[in-house]
């Protein structure tokens, strides 16, 4: 009796290749600044790397199609008065972006629609709350203006940003710094890695702790906890020998894993990247050179090996595409933004098809940028999925969205722009193109010029 030694799965052959040099962000310089962030954010239109910069803290956001080499001048932003620690896009709006800071506050950006033109240095809206510097910032996924920030104060605030308000703190449930927090598929829960080596599932608006599991790595170093689809949790730290781990466990049940694996002895921390239409996880470890991808199923061992892409260089951080921002034509299921310590090289990761049709099975409906539901909804209790919108055709967005903030003093007070003022001209203009003209006789110099010109304006004005 033969017994089938491959384990079948569309994902095994998934391969990824670096683009040429004329596609990578040049002459950027990185941020070297002691703190395990991906210091790297991308949407579908805009990349975002935090920078090294003079006086302060700043970060570059550059329109996708802007390659090859970046000019020193190119404006950035630039509020903070120190080092950006983390960023992060709104999945709801891809021109707004959330940033937080060694100076212990969150700002919320809005950036033009075609990039930037000159430094931007007024945010829509600042949110003060945190006592020390502030290291992980993270948007609510399905609820809009709903916005998660995380510090060195060991303590957690839930923002709604349409007020500029902290709505939520969480301040008694971590004695130690917080290393990652990841929101559920439809944002009811949180699932915080701390450094007290607890893994913690938290319900944010009853302030209670859901479940938790103490040493779910047993190792010193930093650990990363994010939801999966199903509501279980994986897991990435180092055991007791410090050879680097990944876990899997049920969100409801945290006292034995699911399944752990041992891979290597390397000391970078991993950064775990989910995709949860194809239940494929992406390990992207910090000073490594490669990118490890597994795939999560219902049977044993759970956490399936598929390949790993390897380059020469070590990565600084790592940016993640969102599904809607990939290439279907190309069967592109995932594309990464690998930060250099001088440039930035996208990496695309493809699955070999023949055929030219749409591939239903590699791209399911995924999450759109419409929120399921407003700030003040998801506070008051209530919860909604993300809306699933199809990839057949290539998702366009049409709408074009601001933020708007209700808060005193914040956006009233702002002068007009340029382009509000040309734009107000231009109005004035129309309205006066749009009256009946006026017959000026000083335009005829002659008595015959004027005759004729009067009889031609009276047999219009009969028809």
């Amino acid at each position: 009796m033969l017994r089938r030694v491959v384990r079948q799965s569309k994902f095994r052959h998934v391969f990824g290749q670096a683009v040429r040099n004329d596609q990578c962000y040049d002459d950027i310089r990185v941020s070297r600044v002691t703190w395990d962030s991906s210091f790297c954010a991308v949407n579908p239109k805009f990349v975002a790397i935090i920078i090294e910069a003079s006086g302060g803290g700043a970060f570059l956001v550059l329109p996708l199609q802007k390659t090859g080499r970046i000019d020193k001048v190119y404006p950035t932003v630039c509020g903070h008065t120190g080092p950006v620690l983390d960023i992060d896009w709104c999945p709801h709006n891809d021109h707004v972006i959330a940033s937080g800071s060694e100076d212990c506050t969150v700002m919320v950006w809005q950036i033009p629609e075609n990039g930037l033109e000159t430094p931007l240095s007024d945010p829509v809206v600042v949110l003060e709350g945190h006592s020390k510097r502030v290291g992980i910032v993270s948007w609510h996924p399905t609820a809009r203006n709903v916005l998660l920030s995380a510090g060195c104060d060991n303590q957690i605030i839930i923002w709604n940003v349409g007020t500029g308000e902290a709505m939520i703190n969480l301040e008694d449930m971590h004695p130690d710094v917080i290393f990652s927090v990841s929101w559920s598929r439809n944002g009811s829960l949180l699932c915080t890695a701390c450094k007290d080596k607890k893994v913690r599932v938290i319900d944010p608006r009853k302030k209670k702790i859901v479940a938790e599991k103490d040493k779910a790595h047993e190792g010193a170093r930093p650990m990363r906890a994010i939801f999966l689809a199903d509501g279980n949790i994986f897991t990435t730290g180092f055991s007791r020998m410090s050879e680097r781990q990944l876990a899997l466990w049920k969100s409801d049940n945290m006292d034995e894993p699911i399944c752990v694996q041992e891979m290597d002895t390397s000391n970078g921390v991993l950064l775990p990247f989910y995709d949860p239409d194809t239940n494929v996880v992406y390990l992207c470890g910090k000073g490594d050179s490669s990118i490890r991808y597994f795939e999560i199923t219902d049977e044993a061992p759970f956490v399936h090996y598929l390949s790993t892409f390897s380059t020469k260089e070590p990565q600084r951080g790592m940016g993640y595409m969102p599904k809607r921002g990939l290439d279907v034509n190309k069967c592109e299921i995932a594309r990464f933004y690998k930060l250099h310590e001088r440039k930035c090289e996208p990496i695309i990761m493809t699955v070999p098809r023949k055929s030219d049709l749409f591939q239903d099975d590699l791209y399911p409906d995924t999450a759109g940028p419409d929120p399921a539901l407003e700030a003040e909804e998801w506070f008051a209790g209530k919860n909604g999925g993300p809306i699933l919108i199809s990839l057949k055709d290539g998702y366009v967005s049409t709408k074009n969205r601001d933020l708007k903030v209700v808060k005193t003093n914040v956006l009233e007070t702002k002068p007009a722009t340029k382009a509000e003022n040309i734009s107000t001209v231009q109005k004035l203009a129309s309205q006066h193109a749009s009256q009946p003209s006026v017959v000026s006789v000083e335009r005829w110099k002659t008595p015959a010029q004027y005759c004729i010109n009067m009889s031609y304006c009276l047999c219009s004005r009969s028809k």
